[in-house]
C-alpha cells in the first residue's frame, strides 16, 4: 500500500492513476474508495488523501460528546437538588451558619414559635426534677391490724364459719366434734392444738350448756385466744448503751425477707425512728438494688457491698458500725434466703450473728415464713430457732390462701410469738399482729 501511494506525493498529476492501481488491489481495512479519498475545491481538482488518522479523530469527537451530555446531566441534578431538596431540609433548621436564636424571657409580638420553645423549656425544666426520688412521709404503724382486718376477713371467714356451724347446731355429738377438730387440722391449727382445743370446748359447753349464736362465738372467741395467749409481741427498737437496735431477718428463699425489711422500715420511720439498712444478701441478683430502693423512698441509708458474692458478715458488721457512728436509732439487715436443709448456709448465717455481735447486741431476730406454706413452716423455723435463735416470727401473705391455724401451731411449737403480718402488697400492709383484731376476723 505504501508502494502505490508513493507517486501520489512526487506527482500530484497522477492522483487518480495511482488511486486506479489502489482499486484494482484488494481493499484493506481503513482505506476508503477514491470518491471518499480526494476532496474538490473550487473547480480544480486538487486531491488530498484522508489522514490515516480519520477513526481516531472520529472516537475523539464522540468522547467530547458523550463528556458534554454527561455534564448537561450532573448540572441538571444537582439544579434539582438546590431548587428542591435543599428549601425543603431549610424548613426544619436554620440555615448554614446560622444559630437558633435564644428565645427572650417575654415573648415578642407575633413570635409564636418562640413561645412554644419557652413552653417546652419549662416542660423541660418541671421534667427535671421528676428523675429525683421524692422521700415519702409513711403512716405510723398503730392501728394497721384494725384497718387490714376486712382484708384479712375475706380469705379466713371460711374456717370461723365452719367452726360457728358446727357450735351453733342443736345437737352436739362424737361426729360434730370430730368435724370440728378436722376443720382445725385443714386450717393448720396442727392435730395436738386441734384435739386440745376440741376438748376445751366440749368440757366447756357441756358446763355452760351454751346454745345461742352469740354464746357461741364468745366461746369460740375466748378459745381461740387462749391458744394464742398473751405473750409481749413488741418489737425492741429502742437504742440502749449508745448503739442502735440491731434486728436479723432470716428465713428461707422466697419468703418476701427483703420486702419484708423494706416496710419494716417504712413502719418504724413512720413511728419517729431512724433507720438504716444492712444488704447482707449479696448472692442473689439485685437484692440489694431492691433494698436500696426502699430505703432511698423513706430516707433510709442501705449499707451494701461493691461486689456480688461479697462475705455476708463483713456487710452485716459494717452496717452495725456505720449504724453506731450516724447515731441511727434500728439497723435492719437483710440476709440471703437458705434451705434449711443446707448445713453449710446454715453455720454461715450463724457466723453473721456472731461477727454482728462483736459490735453491738442483736435485739431481735425475726424469722420470715410463707403464711400459705402450712405445716412446712414449722419444720423452718425449727431448724432456724436452733441455728440463730429467733425471738419472733413475721408471716407473710396472709390474705391469701394461707389458713390462720398456722400462727397457733407456730406458736405452741417454738413457743416464739407471731410478731408482725403481711396482709398485702401495698408498701404499708405490714402490720403488728394484734391477736383481737386477728381472732375477730377469722370468726367475721
Amino acid at each position: 500500500m505504501r508502494a502505490a501511494l508513493a507517486p501520489v506525493a512526487a506527482a500530484p498529476g497522477g492522483v487518480c492513476e495511482t488511486v486506479r492501481v489502489a482499486q484494482q488491489r484488494p481493499a484493506s481495512p481503513g482505506v476508503g474508495s477514491c470518491e471518499r479519498s480526494l476532496q474538490v475545491s473550487g473547480g480544480n481538482r486538487r486531491g488530498n488523501l484522508v489522514n490515516p488518522n480519520f477513526n481516531l479523530d472520529a472516537v475523539s469527537l464522540m468522547e467530547y460528546v458523550i463528556l458534554i451530555i454527561v455534564i448537561a446531566v450532573l448540572a441538571l441534578v444537582a439544579g434539582g437538588w438546590l431548587l428542591f431538596v435543599r428549601p425543603r431540609r431549610g424548613r426544619g433548621s436554620a440555615p448554614p451558619g446560622q444559630r437558633p436564636a435564644t428565645p427572650p424571657s417575654a415573648p415578642a409580638p407575633g413570635g409564636g414559635g418562640e413561645t412554644g420553645t419557652e413552653a417546652a423549656q419549662a416542660g423541660a425544666a418541671a421534667a427535671a426534677p421528676a428523675g429525683v426520688l421524692e422521700i415519702e412521709r409513711p403512716p405510723p404503724s398503730a392501728g394497721r391490724m384494725v384497718r387490714l382486718r376486712a382484708r384479712l376477713a375475706r380469705s379466713q371467714t371460711s374456717v370461723g364459719s365452719a367452726l360457728l356451724n358446727l357450735l351453733s347446731r342443736d345437737r352436739l355429738d362424737d361426729e360434730t366434734w370430730d368435724e370440728m377438730e378436722e376443720v382445725l387440722i385443714t386450717a393448720d391449727v396442727g392435730v395436738a392444738p386441734a384435739r386440745v382445743m376440741v376438748d376445751d370446748l366440749r368440757t366447756k359447753v357441756k358446763v355452760l350448756g351454751v346454745r345461742g349464736p352469740a354464746e357461741v362465738r364468745e366461746l369460740l372467741r375466748t378459745e381461740l385466744l387462749g391458744q394464742l395467749g398473751d405473750e409481749d409481741r413488741s418489737l425492741r427498737v429502742a437504742p440502749h448503751n449508745g448503739t442502735p437496735a440491731v434486728l436479723l431477718m432470716v428465713g428461707v428463699n422466697g419468703t418476701g425477707k427483703t420486702t419484708t425489711c423494706g416496710k419494716l422500715a417504712r413502719a418504724l420511720i413512720g413511728d419517729g425512728e431512724t433507720v438504716l439498712l444492712g444488704a447482707a444478701d449479696t448472692f442473689r441478683a439485685a437484692a440489694a438494688d431492691q433494698l436500696e430502693t426502699w430505703g432511698d423512698r423513706v430516707g433510709a441509708k442501705t449499707v451494701r457491698a461493691d461486689r456480688d458474692g461479697a462475705d455476708p458478715a463483713s456487710v452485716a458488721f459494717e452496717a452495725v458500725s456505720e449504724g453506731i457512728e450516724t447515731g441511727a436509732d434500728v439497723v435492719i439487715i437483710d440476709t440471703a434466703g437458705r434451705l434449711h436443709t443446707k448445713v453449710g448456709l446454715m453455720d454461715e448465717l450463724g457466723k453473721v450473728k456472731r461477727v454482728v455481735e462483736k459490735k453491738a447486741t442483736v435485739d431481735e431476730v425475726l424469722l420470715v415464713l410463707d403464711a400459705t406454706t402450712g405445716q412446712n413452716g414449722l419444720r423452718q423455723a425449727r431448724v432456724f430457732a436452733e441455728v440463730v435463735n429467733v425471738t419472733g416470727i413475721v408471716l407473710t401473705k396472709l390474705d391469701g390462701t394461707a389458713k390462720g391455724g398456722i400462727v397457733i401451731a407456730v406458736q405452741r411449737e417454738l413457743g416464739v410469738p407471731v410478731k408482725l403480718v403481711g396482709l398485702g402488697e401495698g408498701p404499708d400492709d405490714l402490720a403488728p399482729f394484734d391477736p383481737g383484731a386477728f381472732v375477730d376476723a377469722i370468726l367475721g
